[in-house]
């Protein structure tokens, strides 16, 4: 028995959810299918994707395909949920793009596929609805080939398109031949001499997709199963099997954080080799404590079911691990978990109903963040506010209505504002001695700070002897200088620097005779993580900040003669357009946009199209904000920036 992990991607409303519905029922595993618009489908299990009819968290579901077990994952389509997609690509031995056939190749198609191909995942591409009216063949044939993939191999030819009689006939013609011989140079030969059989064409097809290489092409129908008897044998045939050996090294990951009915935390992972069992420790290799696994579940024939163990290749849930998190490797790390994706780039203050208790709503919101690590929050402790970072706002309006249906709490939120960040802009110094009247921590700290190329990260050096002082010591600097540097002069993040420590001296543990250890004449950990961030915020005093606010690519085709209706508009929501393109009717502009005018830009541009008009956008690059305009953001720490304040907090803090 083969096992593949097959992910189901698409842009939103391309019908992923209902080609998910109708493989599940066309091998068997449900005997009627549900429908988006009804609320009944197997994968959007929560009350608030069957109301809004979209996929907002990944789901996992079994069948089997003669010997092939697939675990198949329903992604979420709107570009507001990429984070839930990005967690899912990292479990993935093969994946099924779904376009539609009336739409053709949308903003979030092409960000998929170009994640995809980066990643190197085989990819089938499912062209749906080709029973709807508007559907189209070679136009989006061709569409695929531009816009997606040069090496889109047709399976076949679609008929009958725009009718409820819409079908697909498969076969392989000229062109995928075409496509196939460049990336052969045998099969080429063959080809020209015309001598390729159709057992060598499809071995070449499997061996290639399999590669990431080329990328078949099926039409279909998920309403009326047109197509996907075709596309099940071409999962079958062309992906891969997962691999990985059960009797290697434990090594998985969790992709994936939800709780249970009772509140626990149930885990999905991914094993890679090794076999997992009930009662195994997993150890964090960080300040949390080990967790011990007591339950387990695989999934089989659309549903989970509980085992004893997991082996290399299959997806499991996990019970027992109170302290796990979405990224966590279990025994030995795969790979480091990266993100495919940008981070969030906008953030908004949640405000709390007249009837909504703050603590609930904390507990609630960290619930949230556990499930979506991308959701970050930031609490402040004297206005008494909690922000979240979002990607857009149909993401808040998710959060606001989870908030709502799963723990009962009435919220609004404040206007979205960017999320900006700092990057230095020289270089500073700046050191503090032990001196009883001037430094009241016994701790002696030097740190200089230097600017680093954009998206470099923080980096930490040392020009003073390791053996100097207690490693623990040097740990607890380093620790505390990556959390300072998470609120700059401004209040924003600070990015894309070097801190390197240049002076460092404490005092060795005292005591006295028959007497236990004198604190007031030793140096602990808590004197470094006091003093540093006074050092630290001098020496970005004197390097000085500048922010920088995040900017969207962005792509619109709109009709010619609207250009003339668009071009304010843009620059009224300060849009650089940077190239400017004609095709037959057809306008293509490309520039960047601020990340806080993206939404409204696509809530005006059906306005001033006709209707016609398409944008893509995402993240591309941080912009310096002009100066004297610098938005400042409120601290939530004990403001370095202001050491009296600073000391009277935390001395009072170190003192008890």
């Amino acid at each position: 028995m083969h096992l593949l992990n097959l992910g189901i991607l698409a842009h939103v409303d391309a019908g992923k959810t209902s080609l998910t519905e109708r493989l599940l029922h066309s091998v068997g595993v449900i005997d009627e299918i549900g429908r988006v618009d009804d609320g009944n489908t197997q994968t959007d299990t929560l009350a608030l994707e069957r109301r809004r009819g979209i996929t907002i968290k990944s789901a996992v579901v079994s069948f089997a395909i003669d010997d092939v077990t697939v675990n198949l994952i329903d992604t979420p389509g709107h570009p507001d949920f990429i984070a839930e997609v990005e967690r899912v690509l990292g479990v993935l031995d093969g994946a099924v793009l779904v376009v539609s056939a009336v739409e053709g190749v949308q903003a979030q198609t092409r960000v998929l596929m170009r994640t995809l191909q980066r990643l190197r995942i085989p990819t089938l591409v499912f062209v749906n609805k080709i029973d709807r009216r508007g559907a189209g063949h070679e136009g989006v044939l061709r569409a695929i080939s531009e816009r997606l993939t040069p090496s889109a191999v047709p399976m076949g030819t679609p008929a009958g398109l725009g009718t409820r009689a819409a079908r697909f006939t498969p076969g392989l013609g000229p062109a995928a031949l075409d496509v196939l011989a460049d990336h052969d140079d045998d099969l080429l030969s063959a080809y020209v001499e015309d001598t390729v059989s159709e057992a060598r064409l499809r071995a070449a097809l499997a061996a290639r997709t399999r590669q990431a290489l080329v990328h078949p092409v099926y039409f279909g129908s998920a309403v009326t199963g047109a197509g996907v008897d075709e596309l099940i044998a071409g999962i079958k045939e062309l992906l891969p099997a997962a691999d990985g050996d059960p009797d290697g090294p434990l090594s998985g990951t969790v992709f994936k954080v939800e709780r249970g009915p009772a509140g626990e935390k149930v885990a999905y992972a991914r094993m890679f080799s090794g076999t997992l069992r009930t009662r195994d420790r997993i150890p964090f290799g960080d300040a949390r404590e080990d967790g011990r696994i007591t339950a387990v579940s695989v999934f089989d024939h659309g549903t989970d079911v509980r085992r004893d163990t997991v082996p290399a290749g299959r997806i499991a849930k996990l019970w027992g691990l109170a302290d796990i998190r979405i990224g966590d490797s279990l025994g030995e790390p795969r790979k480091a978990y990266g993100h495919f994706f940008a981070p969030p780039t906008l953030e908004t203050v949640v405000v709390p109903g007249p009837h909504t208790d703050g603590g609930a709503l904390h507990l609630a919101l960290t619930r949230l963040a556990e499930q979506d690590p991308l959701i970050g929050l930031r609490h402040d402790e004297v206005r008494r506010e909690t922000s979240v970072s979002l990607y857009g706002e149909v993401q808040k309006e998710v959060v606001q209505a989870t908030l709502a249906d799963e723990f009962g709490l009435e919220v609004t939120f404040r206007e979205t504002t960017p999320l900006c960040i700092e990057r230095p802009a020289g270089t500073g110094t700046a050191v503090e001695f032990i001196k009883k009247d001037a430094n009241p921590f016994l701790a002696t700290v030097g740190l200089r700070v230097d600017p680093a190329p954009p998206g470099s990260g923080v980096g930490f050096l040392l020009e003073v002897e390791l053996g100097s002082m207690p490693y623990a010591f040097f740990k607890a600097i380093e620790d505390t200088v990556r959390d300072t540097l998470g609120q700059g002069l401004h209040g924003w993040q600070v990015a894309d620097c070097t801190v390197t420590m240049t002076h460092c001296g404490y005092w060795p543990r005292q005591s006295h005779s028959h007497q236990g250890f004198d604190k007031s004449m030793s140096s602990t950990g808590a004197d470094f993580r006091g003093l540093t961030p006074l050092v630290l915020v001098e020496a970005l005093k004197r390097a000085g900040t500048q922010v920088y606010e995040p900017m969207h690519r962005f792509r619109i085709e709109a009709p010619q003669d609207t250009l003339g209706a668009l071009l304010p508009v843009l620059a009224a929501l300060r849009a650089v357009p940077r190239t400017t393109e004609t095709h037959g009717d057809i306008c293509v502009l490309e520039g960047v946009v601020p990340a806080d005018r993206v939404h409204e830009l696509e809530q005006r541009l059906p306005g001033l199209s006709r209707g016609e008009g398409e944008v893509e956008s995402s993240f591309d690059h941080y912009a310096p904000v002009a100066r004297g305009t610098s938005p400042r953001r409120p601290r939530t720490d004990n403001n370095p920036l202001n050491r009296k304040e600073y000391l009277l907090n935390v001395t009072r803090r170190v003192g008890g």
